[in-house]
């Protein structure tokens, strides 16, 4: 119950922020006005967060150590990073940008940890001399940290990411656990859990183990398993040991994201009631746990807000031109059957937009046939200068620009809404400008190549 007034209540806030948009000119039907904005509901991601480390605090045994850790990657935006430290949330980066972003936002290094299955030597010395937390990938990687651990002391919390061979989801693209998957040891491969004990055995600074088995596609019960079959090996290195040597299991994010419909499921509660019931031991005090969730903390507080600048009929099927495209939605275009979004009609002033349902197309501006956001969607029909807006695209979408096209960066706004119904807005990315485009396509060099 409590999650359905939670999505009413966001439901609420959009509405208002668009038409808020609209009247204070962030958006527009008119020709001169803005044609694409995207909007952060900031009171939403707040409330993300809270219900992340509640669910986790009411499940932990007292005073155990848990950081849970944003996935930069599901939105790479300085304020956001912010945001979310601000709600007690560090950062977990995969690349030598994604630790820059988070540094710019002041996520201290020993709540941010380094993610990726290609990091380089400059990568890990940095991490290293930080004092940031590193899941090596790969055997070959754990070699490299065995010079660079040798070299000198480091504050760095240092672990090994397993697959736990566990099998697909319904998206094969982001299936990370299986038989073949690139990311980790594959613990099921012959000999890999025997070398992994004696890894661990033979370097006493390696504390943790990692696990990210789970992402959009991905059904609870099959995270939980990849889970289980960490904490059993922690226990199966402890116990060679002869020591608590492994004291925290990153257990990685990955919880699924409904589109269908504004209700936030499943929920952190639901999944942290998930992994007690696959494996009760995890939740009783001997370890400290690290989350690294990133689309469930942001998809459902992002919304793309876009002007419908032409309609046509072709070949009896109505068409909705608008500024939202492949840049902002790549998955969707390339993918719609696994990253299908909603659409929501509003007319030119911002209000929700009634009428008899017609069958028509959301097409975007690339110039290719298949930028489409949504084909025969039963939809009031649309007319050029009323607007269209993408819920759920706060991970992963507008964060993720596709240069398709050189269609530029939209401007970002978080909104706040007053007691009294007062939208506020700050801007969290400017717009490209186009000046910005042409330089990142060498425009100093233009005769380098003559």
């Amino acid at each position: 119950m409590a999650s359905d007034t939670h999505a009413q209540d966001a439901a609420r806030r959009r509405d208002l922020a668009v038409r808020a948009a609209v009247e204070q000119g962030l958006v527009g039907g008119a020709e001169d006005a803005e044609p694409l904005v995207c909007l952060l509901d900031t009171a939403g991601i707040r409330a993300s967060a809270a219900a992340l480390t509640s669910a986790f605090a009411s499940a932990l045994a007292p005073g155990t150590p848990v950081l849970h850790a944003f996935a930069v990657k599901a939105c790479p935006l300085v304020p956001v990073l912010r945001l979310l430290a601000a709600a007690g949330i560090g950062c977990e980066v995969a690349s030598a940008g994604e630790l820059a972003l988070a540094r710019a936002a002041g996520v201290e290094p020993e709540r941010t940890v380094l993610d990726s299955p290609a990091k380089t030597p400059a990568e890990l010395r940095e991490a290293l001399a930080l004092g940031i937390a590193v899941n090596a990938d790969s055997r070959q990687e754990l070699q490299r940290l065995d010079a660079l651990v040798a070299a000198g002391p480091t504050r760095s919390p240092i672990g090994v990411r397993i697959n736990p061979q566990t099998g697909a989801g319904t998206i094969d693209a982001l299936s990370t656990a299986t038989a073949t998957s690139k990311f980790g040891i594959a613990l099921r491969d012959p000999g890999a859990r025997e070398w992994l004990v004696r890894a661990y055995a033979e370097r006493p600074w390696l504390t943790r183990l990692h696990i990210h088995s789970g992402s959009q596609g991905v059904p609870l019960p099959l995270i939980a398993e990849g889970v289980r079959d960490l904490h059993a090996l922690a226990e199966e290195i402890n116990a060679a040991a002869g020591r608590r040597q492994v004291d925290t299991l990153d257990i990685g994010g990955g919880l699924p994201v409904n589109f269908a419909s504004d209700a936030g499921t499943p929920t952190y509660a639901q999944y942290a009631a998930a992994l007690r019931e696959a494996v009760p031991a995890l939740f009783g005090g001997r370890y400290g746990l690290v989350t690294e969730f990133g689309r469930s903390l942001l998809a459902k507080h992002g919304l793309v807000l876009s002007r419908v600048e032409y309609t046509k009929s072709t070949g009896g099927r109505p068409i909705a031109l608008t500024h939202a495209g492949v840049q902002l939605a790549t998955r969707t275009v390339y993918a719609p059957a696994a990253w299908p979004l909603r659409i929501l009609p509003y007319d030119a002033k911002g209000t929700p937009k009634t009428g008899p349902p017609v069958a028509q197309d959301i097409a975007g501006p690339a110039c290719f046939a298949g930028d489409l956001l949504a084909t025969a969607r039963e939809l009031p029909e649309l007319a050029p200068g009323d607007l269209i807006a993408v819920p759920d695209t706060g991970a992963y979408f507008f964060t993720a620009h596709y240069g398709y096209n050189s269609l530029p960066r939209p401007a970002v706004h978080g909104f706040t809404v007053t007691a009294s119904d007062e939208v506020r807005f700050a801007p969290a990315r400017p717009a490209q400008p186009l000046s910005a485009i042409v330089a990142e396509a060498g425009g100093a060099g233009r005769d380098a190549l003559l």
